[in-house]
């Protein structure tokens, strides 16, 4: 099945620790994955080869892969340059999604350079935009993804303090009405109400992840509720 038709209208469960968070292990997030399954996760977003792997072990479902790594010469961390996008087609990810901002690359490569090497070497491969402004949306549109997320809003420089749930989720209509490539809802998703009203907006699928799958985040938002 394409993913997107496996996905349409479904949750998407983002399944990560880094190294200084406690569940951090690649065991620990295959097992997370096979509870996002039983909870009726429809995919799973995981960032790594080893846990992309482990997970694919776990579970049957489609996979949206990422690498996380830190540049010095750059913001951008999330698949940003040509090694983590050669390791996640060899990792055999159903999706890559690649940070789409507008910011400086490491290494000065280009985010068209990412692009067509997916198109060239694994065009079975799906690619997701994570964004933070609709500009960027606009421009992974023209570059050829396959859909663009609102991944970063917030979490740039330009779009500090934003959320896409703000204002009856006036930034997240905005995506929707600015490109015809599918736009996914994720960042910031922390309630089964804001995830379904997204859906209801026209996200062709939700992403999850804190609420679900980190549960000292969890912990501290009853923590200072009752403090």
């Amino acid at each position: 099945m394409e993913i997107f038709e496996a996905l349409n209208k479904k949750l998407v469960v983002s399944c990560q620790a880094l190294e200084d968070e406690p569940l951090h292990s690649s065991f620990i997030m295959g097992r997370m994955a096979v509870a996002a399954l039983q909870g009726g996760g429809s995919g799973i977003r995981a960032n790594s080869v080893s846990d992309i792997k482990e997970i694919k072990q776990q579970v049957d479902l489609p996979v949206i892969g990422i690498i996380k790594q830190d540049y010095p010469d750059s913001e951008v961390f999330i698949t940003a340059t040509q090694k983590e996008v050669k390791a996640l087609i060899e990792a055999q990810t159903d999706m890559i999604a690649i940070d789409a901002t507008l910011r400086k690359r490491p290494n000065n490569e280009s985010l068209k350079d990412l692009v067509d090497l997916v198109k060239e070497q694994a065009p079975h491969i799906k690619l997701m935009a994570d964004c933070s402004t609709v500009e960027e949306a606009m421009e992974a549109e023209r570059l050829g993804f396959d859909c663009a997320s609102t991944t970063l809003v917030g979490y740039t420089k330009e779009t500090e303090g934003q959320n896409i749930a703000d204002d009856d989720f006036k930034i997240f209509k905005q995506f929707i009405d600015a490109v015809n490539i599918p736009i996914v809802a994720e960042g910031k998703i922390d309630t089964p109400e804001k995830a379904n009203t997204v859906l209801e907006l026209g996200a062709t699928f939700v992403v999850v992840g804190s609420a679900i799958t980190r549960p000292q985040l969890i912990t501290e938002k009853f923590y200072n509720a009752i403090k």
